[in-house]
Order: structure tokens, then sequence, then C-alpha cells
């Protein structure tokens, strides 16, 4: 299940309070951007920002930023170091250490 919110509006009640500082700071970086989409994929929240950014809670316990389509995400200065992992993820959605290349 997932559930979805107004930019600028408080993150969904589901939404860890580990998400929140990295959400406020892509509503910073990306002012147009108009609704989250919470959803949950292998039992973690991942919010993605239009089809900007995806802020999600990593296996290991870090809070992620990916940018979809290219670029880095600005995660805010207070962010910075290990609490945060920035990735890029191609155009296309999918991650370049896909693993499923068996399927083709």
């Amino acid at each position: 299940m997932g559930a979805r919110w107004a930019a600028g509006s408080p993150p969904h009640p589901g939404v860890p309070a580990a998400l929140h500082p990295a959400i406020a700071a892509q509503e910073a970086s990306h002012p147009g951007a108009s609704s989250w989409t919470l959803t949950w994929l292998e039992n973690r929240p991942r919010c993605a920002l239009d089809e900007l950014v995806i802020v999600a809670l990593l296996a290991d316990g870090r809070v992620g930023v990916e940018v979809v389509g290219g670029g880095l995400a600005s995660a805010g200065g207070h962010l910075a170091g290990s609490a945060l992992d920035v990735r890029c993820i191609a155009e296309s959605g999918s991650d370049e250490d896909d693993d499923d290349d068996w399927l083709s």
C-alpha cells in the first residue's frame, strides 16, 4: 500500500521520522514539485517527489536520495556524510547495478 501527500505539507504519518529532514531538503531543492508518493519496497519506505527524486530508508538504516534522470540531489548540509547516500539512477529508472540481467 502507498499514500500521497502534497509537497510542502507534513509527511504522511506512515513516513518514518528519519526521512523527514531529507524530504524537507528535497522540497527546498525542488520548489515547483507538487506531491510525494509513499510506497514500500522490501519492507522499507520509499518517498518519490513527482518524478524527480526518491528518498528512502536503506537496508543499513541510512537515508538515501536517488535522483531520477541524472544529476545530483541537494540534500542539505545537515545530512552530509555517512547519514546520507546520494546516488544517480539512469533515466530509464533502473539502477546501473541491475541484478536481474539474467531475465534478458
